[in-house]
């Protein structure tokens, strides 16, 4: 059976966000057997932007029923049915949340017709619903309606089945994996009983070695996507698996630390391997017959590493170019003593004066190297303060916390979100003691760095 379902919501992020109408067609795989829709209460205001797109009010919603209202017969619909939907991503996921929030855990087979239409229909333009509707000739009154574009998802739905001839649903259902070289130990059953959550993810071999250590949003779907991956680079990460297990963390940020820390404790085989790979680029540092400390970008090798002193790795070899030049203009260093100017006498930045001369010897190399001290420093990404960072935890009812004291990273743990009343004292009590990592600090600055962040609070330890 297949629930072929489509949600509107108030926005794009099913965390934050709430469904505001829901439709679901029960479909045979022959013809059409149930249908259910509905108008939902937000409870919370719809924005403007989305009433333009949809045509859904605020007053539209007001007397309809609540998600919890509905929620057992949609569960009784879709039980054992194949969650079908365009970019089922979405719609899937805005479900689950709604049913997280009521202390369910909700879980189905999902089946996407985007990628189902780009594998029977491929070379088409445009693999959106309202230009599939244009192309095939489907009508549908009303776009962003639930009802209405689910039925046009139950057409387009037929139309993929009568183009293979009633043949292949089976091997779309099987989440991508058709050709999938899937470990013998592991079953479909088993991948998509993992959650659909952020956290920590463990890759064993026959003898319970944790051969690979990874971090998700979404750990069920990085796992499918693991298990997809028919590449030179996806067959040695495969290689050997024969289990899975997982520690969900809820926060993003304990889940980059988490791993990092993991990485550096367990010293998985793959990872090492993949790490190299991942960071192509490096900037090194070494000193110069003169006694100036030159910086240089290059890959990031063992060779290298050898001959040079690495202070920097970076996914490519054009983000480490970029990083260097930045931090020769904020600490005004000479662009050939950089290898940024191929010059052989004065750089051109001498001449416009944006360097001090140590290219020609008139900055003296002391003078000079503080400079590239300091610029080093600001590439360690020192963090300063006594602080706490406070992120959605493992559950509804829980709060992440990451403790930063003097610069010093504390740990991580987690506190029941409706306690008020925790001090100081007794937050640094919840954080668990990290592994010795050094990339902790680099972890937290550029995540911190990267702006604000829902659910995301930083709180000083004079504020608690």
């Amino acid at each position: 059976m297949y629930a072929i379902i489509d949600v509107e919501t108030t926005g794009g992020t099913a965390r934050f966000e709430r469904i505001t109408e829901i439709a679901i067609v029960l479909h045979d795989g022959e013809r059409v057997v149930d249908t259910f829709s509905t108008l939902l209460n937000p409870e919370r205001s719809i924005p403007w932007s989305i009433t333009r797109l949809t045509g859904i009010s605020n007053e539209m919603v007001t007397d309809a029923p609540k998600f919890y209202e509905v929620a057992k017969r949609i569960v009784e619909m879709t039980e054992g049915a194949i969650f079908v939907a365009h970019n089922v991503q979405f719609d899937y996921s805005f479900v689950k949340e709604e049913f997280a929030r009521l202390g369910f855990s909700y879980s189905r087979r999902q089946l996407c017709t985007v990628k189902m239409t780009r594998n029977v229909f491929p070379g088409l333009p445009s693999y959106s619903l309202s230009n599939l509707k244009l192309h095939f000739g489907i009508h549908a009154d009303r776009a962003h309606r639930a009802l209405d574009d689910t039925l046009a998802t139950v057409s387009l739905f037929e139309r993929i089945i009568a183009a293979q001839g009633g043949k292949g649903l089976h091997a779309f259902v099987r989440q991508g994996l058709k050709e999938t070289k899937l470990p013998p130990t592991l079953t479909l059953e088993r991948l998509n009983a993992i959650p659909e959550t952020c956290g920590v993810y463990y890759l064993h071999d026959k003898d319970g070695e944790v051969i690979y250590v990874g971090k998700s949003l979404n750990i069920r779907k990085r796992l499918f996507e693991h298990f997809s991956d028919l590449t030179p680079k996806g067959e040695k990460l495969r290689t050997g698996v024969t289990d899975i297990s997982y520690e969900i963390t809820g926060s993003e940020l304990v889940a980059l630390l988490f791993e990092s820390a993991e990485i550096k404790r367990l010293q998985p085989r793959v990872n090492r391997a993949l790490r190299l790979r991942t960071y192509a680029g490096a900037i090194f540092a070494y000193t110069d017959q003169s006694g100036y400390q030159c910086l240089t970008i290059g890959k990031n090798t063992a060779a290298n590493a050898k001959k040079l002193l690495s202070v920097g790795e970076y996914p490519k070899l054009d983000h480490a170019r970029n990083y260097l030049q930045s931090i020769v203009r904020q600490h005004e260093l000479c662009y050939r003593l950089t290898h940024l100017d191929a010059s052989d006498r004065a750089c051109f930045h001498y001449s416009i004066k944006k360097c001090r001369g140590a290219c020609i010897g008139e900055e003296a190399p002391d003078t000079y190297n503080e400079r590239v001290i300091e610029a080093l420093a600001s590439m360690n990404r020192r963090l300063t303060g006594s602080y706490f960072i406070i992120e959605p935890g493992r559950t509804e009812g829980e709060k992440a916390v990451v403790g930063v004291q003097d610069g010093t990273y504390l740990g991580f743990g987690f506190i029941d979100a409706e306690n008020n009343q925790v001090g100081v004292e007794d937050l640094l009590e919840t954080l668990a003691k990290p592994h010795p990592d050094p990339n902790a600090a680099r972890i937290i600055h550029t995540y911190l760095g990267d702006g604000k962040r829902r659910g995301m609070k930083v709180v000083p330890f004079d504020a608690v």
